[in-house]
């Protein structure tokens, strides 16, 4: 793996920085738009996903930044977990819903590998 020496590289944040846009999107849309308090709890746990990745990055050790790559990885469980209340209340057609699911479980999934590979390396 290349040298990182800034946030904006880790392709976890990429695509969590994607993610949160996404996120954003929806929120000005249609009956979420509305639902001020969901809309709220959305958009917030969305942004700590990129957040908590870039702040993790400022940390002085690598077990801080697993903590804090752990709470991203929590953050993207916890908007799946709303996109269900989205598509029962039919705020957005369930096809939406599946491709966005699966953009948080990407996200997630690179999130889990570079925690692996962080206690891999620590544990060298």
């Amino acid at each position: 793996m290349a040298k990182v020496t800034r946030f904006e590289d880790l392709r976890c944040w990429q695509l969590a920085r994607k993610l949160t846009h996404q996120v954003y999107v929806m929120s000005n849309q249609g009956q979420l738009a509305k639902d001020f308090d969901t809309r709220s709890q959305f958009k917030r746990a969305g942004l700590s996903i990129m957040n908590n990745i870039a702040e993790g990055f400022g940390r002085f050790s690598p077990k801080d930044f697993v903590k804090f790559l752990d709470y991203a990885s929590a953050s993207c469980t916890e908007v799946k977990s709303m996109t269900y209340l989205m598509l029962d209340l039919e705020y957005f057609p369930s096809e939406d819903i599946e491709n966005f699911q699966k953009q948080i479980e990407e996200t997630k999934a690179s999130i889990l590998a570079f925690i692996k590979y962080l206690r891999n390396k620590e544990s060298q």
